[in-house]
């Protein structure tokens, strides 16, 4: 009998496992049909793998030996079988085209304007969601070939070992006020002074909910209620004057209400392109990257708030590369 991935993958559940009747369950495998597998296994390698006792199972010198080698291989398969998959899903070569990916907001479809102007003749595909994670594991199947998403301050963005990512803009989180809020005539505003006002947010999966509720505990109260909802609910919630609203900077103008910057920025807001090290679009990184931060560029210009706030010394956005997988 040869040895077989299978049989690696059988001997490292043994040894998770330290029992054959545990190993024989994980597998979906009756223990009796898992012993006489284990046997086979041992007459093709010449010697015992596993001494049994009333204990379990433990190991042996021969089976510390395989056992090491299957823990080398066994990960070095599945990375082949990621990549040969990432590969075989990228677009025919003879054919320029980009996969991307982004949570929603003005920067993937000033992306998208850029990519059109620059390289006419490119595909151009697109996925939304408000899951980072789930953009970055598309990015990392190989399904995406760069994803643009968003995280709170100096958290690492999803599947940062195995992504690279490059910071392609940092903006303060502003707040959204009905045009007759009476604190929409300042231009900066304590986030102390919106103690007992609702609150409409966007969903996501990263740590943002968290950061947010901390900065209002170090403001002094507890936000009274947050709707999560999509962002044409959140600007009615506060067109209406239900909630008041956590936007990025660059939110365009829209009638019925003002952005304006929290005072002190308790908050940041982090913009990110990633791609996989070992894919072809990491040749293209670095002109993806300029279109982004182009694109971030004008809707900062276009949002007169946050002009208005750099203007004054708010600040400006930085860009710095981060580089999350080797």
């Amino acid at each position: 009998m040869e040895l077989e991935l299978r049989h690696l993958k059988t001997i490292r559940a043994i040894a998770d496992a330290g029992s054959l009747t545990k190993a024989a369950t994980a597998l979906g495998l009756a223990q009796p049909a898992l012993s006489a597998q284990l046997r086979r296994i041992e007459r093709s390698l010449g010697g015992t793998l596993f001494e049994r006792g009333r204990c379990g199972v433990r190991t042996t010198a021969l089976g510390e030996l395989v056992l090491d080698r299957a823990r080398v291989v066994l990960p070095a398969v599945h990375d082949l079988q990621e990549e040969a998959v990432r590969f075989a899903r990228t677009w025919d070569g003879g054919s320029r085209g980009f996969r991307l990916g982004g949570t929603h907001g003005p920067l993937l479809g000033g992306l998208i304007d850029r990519l059109a102007e620059a390289e006419p003749d490119a595909s151009v595909a697109t996925h939304t969601s408000w899951s980072e994670r789930e953009i970055a594991a598309q990015a990392v199947e190989g399904r995406l070939d760069y994803a643009l998403i968003g995280t709170c301050g100096e958290s690492a963005p999803p599947e940062a070992g195995r992504l690279a990512w490059t910071e392609v803009a940092r903006d303060p989180v502003f707040v959204m006020l009905p045009t007759g809020h009476p604190l929409a005539a300042l231009e900066e505003i304590p986030l102390a002074e919106l103690a007992g006002q609702d609150w409409a947010d966007v969903p996501g999966d990263g740590c943002f909910g968290d950061c947010f509720a901390a900065a209002c505990v170090r403001a002094g109260f507890t936000p009274a209620r947050v709707y999560e909802t999509d962002t044409a609910s959140c600007v009615h919630l506060v067109q209406v004057g239900r909630a008041v609203g956590l936007c990025r900077a660059t939110f365009p103008t829209t009638p019925g209400l003002v952005t304006r910057a929290l005072a002190g920025t308790p908050l940041v807001w982090r913009h990110l392109l990633g791609w996989h090290p070992a894919s072809p679009a990491a040749a293209g990184a670095p002109a993806v990257i300029s279109h982004v931060r182009a694109a971030h560029h004008e809707a900062a210009r276009r949002s007169a708030s946050y002009s208005r706030w750099l203007a004054a010394g708010g600040g400006a956005p930085r860009h710095n590369a981060m580089q999350g997988a080797g």
